[in-house]
């Protein structure tokens, strides 16, 4: 399965930042030397301005690249700007486009980084400049071919930007499953939006999905999905306020991936959220995440072009 890391384009952050850029690059070391024979690594190009520009605003796109955002912009971010942050984001873009295209042959690819869905069309938030999976249901559009996009968010943060980008579009479904006094303080509805109370554990967990997937899939007819899947619903990480166990995300991660092979639907996944103190149970779950898109939904073979070393 071939699956995209933005790993070689490093952003310095201040010590002691929340965001945990380490858990990255130990994913990325962990898909080349343990999956070598089940992942094709690639190194992601950078988003065109013509593929951001689908989504975001042209007057956004320029205080990004020269670094003007405006103060309330630069805090709400959380980042400091840096053109080494810009590049990254546009090449964790990148690797969502890709892998979009690759899920179409292949039934299912992967950006080992993405799912930054708290960017707006005109503005930054909650980390994320640009709003990859937005970014990537447009360009499927603009090929033609897919006409309707499913958008299955299980970070444990509302998507907000997905939403709001979305608002009152029907070609593009949004489905977020969230902790409900989880950040963001203001959450725009998308179009199915399930709050889960604080420790939710597993069996509820579940429950809640499976009909929202049943929902999602009784609204609209996919011919795409992206899956944000967020290691951040784990027991004990430091921003997510849930309860599931390792096992409980391995039988979410199933759940989706079974609904879109059973439907013969392409998924694209980005791996989301996961601020667990010891980043080696993030990199657990996004791996075997991998792991079951791979023995789930991919149908494809890998060809190791342009391969990412560790």
């Amino acid at each position: 399965m071939k699956v995209w890391s933005a790993q070689p384009f490093v952003v310095a952050l201040p010590a002691g930042h929340r965001l945990p850029m380490a858990k990255h690059a130990l994913l990325h070391d962990r898909v080349w030397r343990e999956g070598a024979t089940l992942f094709d690594v690639r190194v992601p190009s950078a988003a065109a301005d013509a593929d951001l520009l689908r989504v975001h605003a042209p007057a956004y796109l320029e205080r990004v690249a020269s670094g003007t955002l405006a103060r309330a912009e630069q805090q709400a971010l959380g980042l400091p700007w840096s053109q080494a942050l810009v590049e990254r984001a546009r090449r964790s873009v990148g690797a969502t486009l890709a892998a979009a295209i690759a899920a179409l042959d292949d039934g299912a690819a992967a950006n080992l980084a993405g799912g930054t869905h708290h960017a707006h069309h005109d503005r930054p938030g909650g980390y994320c400049l640009f709003n990859d999976c937005a970014v990537a249901a447009r360009m499927l559009q603009a090929r033609g071919g897919i006409e309707q996009v499913l958008i299955v968010d299980c970070d444990v943060h509302h998507g907000d930007g997905t939403a709001s980008i979305f608002a009152g579009d029907d070609s593009v479904v949004t489905l977020s499953l969230y902790g409900a006094r989880n950040y963001p303080a203001r959450k725009p509805p998308g179009d199915i939006d399930v709050a889960l109370a604080d420790a939710t554990g597993d069996a509820d967990y579940l429950r809640a999905l499976e009909a929202a997937l049943a929902r999602a899939f009784a609204q609209a007819a996919p011919q795409f999905v992206f899956y944000l899947a967020g290691a951040d619903p784990y027991a004990g990480d430091r921003l997510g306020r849930l309860a599931l166990s390792k096992d409980g995300l391995a039988r979410r991660d199933t759940l989706v991936f079974s609904a879109c092979a059973t439907r013969a639907l392409p998924v694209a996944v980005a791996m989301g959220g996961g601020y667990a103190p010891d980043p080696a149970d993030v990199v657990d779950i996004h791996l075997r995440t991998l792991a079951l898109a791979r023995s789930i939904a991919w149908r494809g073979s890998a060809s190791g072009s342009d391969r990412a070393g560790p």
